[in-house]
């Protein structure tokens, strides 16, 4: 089976972390983003994934090596101008066949089974699938009893889900999507519902779903992916025995520590010098950065 990973976006929302690099090689416990979601993928059975790239998108074609690193086949499409995700799909139009595909956002953490997904996506023959559950912030989507979505609205609303940013798309549905143009794929899924085209949901439950879109929710599932560990510590590592790790904190690689410094409910990134007597906390800190001997307490 054929994904897309949509990863072209700007990452506002998660600025000053994507200043210098895409929200997708944003790391998670130590690992790009997008190297999770990829590894979801093939764990779902994909064997073949294109990305869409824009902001910082050589980043992402070097680390991505077409698909070398995770043993399949990878292809980065570079949007020059950015297409948005209904205009991004569509430039990938030649990359499918003739069967349903997976298209995903590329900061999103889940466990998902899709194949329930699939299975509901081939029985109904509609244009899209969409993946919902009940998330309360996000719960924009109404459906009937017989799973078609009916609306989508801008705002959450009580009685309906949350879009997790995981569809199933037919083929067919290129033709309802203009080229080299830039388009919302909700606005199109919106306008398909109004025009009569059936748009169905898939309910999940009782999985882990995690989006990177914002500050918080990036200290959230760096968190979360600790489970029982309270502190992971990358390779390369020099840490002076009388370091204060405290709560929970991440520490990248190339990380060093000097003596008395505390660190407490925050993350390292990779190539980090933290200096004798210095305290991050609440906070973190982007790559090859040196922190004296002040409190830090922010993105730095």
């Amino acid at each position: 089976m054929k994904a897309m990973i949509l990863a072209a976006g700007l990452g506002t929302r998660l600025r000053s972390l994507t200043s210098n690099i895409p929200k997708a090689l944003v790391p998670v416990r130590n690992r790009p983003v997008i190297d999770r979601v990829i590894q979801y993928l093939k764990g779902q059975g994909v064997s073949e994934i294109v990305v869409n790239a824009h902001h910082h998108h050589k980043q992402i074609v070097k680390h991505l090596d077409g698909g070398r690193p995770f043993g399949l086949n990878i292809e980065v499409r570079v949007e020059p101008e950015i297409l948005g995700t209904g205009g991004g799909i569509k430039n990938t139009e030649d990359f499918w066949g003739t069967e349903p595909f997976i298209v995903i956002n590329a900061d999103i953490l889940t466990d998902i089974d899709l194949s329930k997904a699939r299975k509901e996506h081939n029985k109904t023959g509609g244009l899209a699938t969409l993946i919902l559950h009940n998330h309360e912030s996000f719960n924009q989507v109404q459906i009937d009893n017989r799973l078609n979505i009916t609306d989508i609205a801008a705002k959450s609303h009580t009685g309906r889900l949350a879009f997790t940013g995981i569809h199933i798309i037919a083929p067919e549905l290129f033709q309802h999507i203009e080229p080299d143009v830039f388009s919302n794929i909700i606005d199109c899924y919106r306008d398909l519902i109004r025009s009569g085209n059936q748009i169905t949901a898939c309910v999940s439950s009782g999985h882990y779903w995690r989006d990177i879109g914002s500050v918080e929710s990036y200290m959230l599932a760096n968190k979360e992916t600790l489970g029982n560990k309270p502190f992971i510590k990358g390779s390369n590592c020099r840490i002076h025995n009388s370091v204060k790790l405290e709560d929970w904190a991440i520490i990248g690689d190339n990380t060093h520590l000097e003596k008395d410094a505390v660190i407490r409910r925050s993350i390292l990134w990779e190539n980090i010098k933290v200096k004798k007597c210095a305290r991050v906390i609440d906070s973190i800190v982007t790559g090859s950065r040196e922190i004296r001997s002040d409190l830090i307490n922010d993105i730095f």
